[in-house]
């Protein structure tokens, strides 16, 4: 169970506060059962403490051995760095969740003791609301235990999907990097609305609760985008002539690219590591 595991996040950016934010606003875990560091930013280290009441490392590797679950959380090219400082204090008896993007769990494992257990993990930056998606995979040492461990740890901040590790470069590209996307093109529609006449605000009110009956659409119903869209598309109508000036710019095509192109990236990124 999460309830009483000591949790040290090596790494402070915003997927580690989205996280934290998450997991204390289920109340599974308690904040002083959190341990924060980065390698620099005093001031963000203190932000955390501030805001969510979490306790910053004062020894690292000390508090590294001390933990239970050690979530990983650093760029993908700061891992052999990151590991490089604290590896040899990771023991078999302890977990290491990592949520860097692209870098396969075989390469955090080299650099940690034989036997450690390593959780690959993918989540986004929802988890700030509780709405995360998340995909998990298991690494060489992992069993069962760690992977329900893990998957406590994410559904605390949304869904999560179990996935071979073969396809989380493809979660990455669509799951992780998705946020992006739809605030893209929520910018685009904004920008339109605008340009139609709307004031911002009216713009902005009408537009979130649009995206959000969207979602919740899709989610209830089940149904299909593409029967979903039909059913709002009648003949000759606005939503047709809309849906027109999409298809003459390709733009399904566009967000297809830009999945596979993100996927590419995190193999890159993994790649880069070793």
């Amino acid at each position: 169970m999460l309830a009483g595991k000591r949790l040290f996040f090596l790494g402070a950016g915003s997927i580690s506060e989205a996280i934290i934010k998450g997991l204390l606003a289920t109340g599974v875990i308690d904040a002083q059962q959190i341990v924060v560091c980065n390698r620099q930013n005093a001031a963000r280290l203190g932000s955390l403490r501030e805001t969510y009441n979490v306790v910053v490392s004062a020894d690292k590797r000390a508090d590294v051995a001390s933990a239970d679950l050690i979530v990983l959380a650093v760029k993908p090219f700061d891992v052999a760095a990151a590991l490089a400082e604290v590896g040899d204090a990771v023991a078999p008896h302890q977990l290491v969740v990592s949520v860097a993007a692209g870098v396969l769990a075989a390469a955090i494992e080299a650099r940690l003791a034989q036997g450690v257990p390593v959780v690959r993990a993918m989540p986004n930056t929802s988890a700030f609301v509780q709405a995360s998606a998340t995909a998990i995979c298991r690494g060489r040492w992992a069993d069962d235990d760690h992977l329900h461990l893990a998957r406590q740890l994410f559904a605390a901040i949304g869904t999560v999907a179990l996935a071979d590790e073969a396809a989380m470069d493809a979660v990455t590209g669509l799951a992780g990097s998705g946020p992006a996307y739809i605030y893209y093109v929520v910018e685009a529609l904004l920008a339109g609305g605008v340009a139609a006449g709307l004031d911002e605000q009216t713009c902005r009110e009408l537009l979130l609760q649009t995206v959000f009956g969207a979602a919740k659409m899709l989610h209830d119903t089940g149904r299909s985008p593409a029967e979903l869209r039909r059913q709002v598309t009648s003949p000759n109508g606005t939503t047709m002539a809309g849906i027109a000036a999409l298809d003459e710019r390709e733009v399904k095509e566009a967000f297809r690219s830009a999945v596979l192109r993100a996927t590419a990236r995190a193999g890159e990124l993994g790649r880069a590591l070793g």
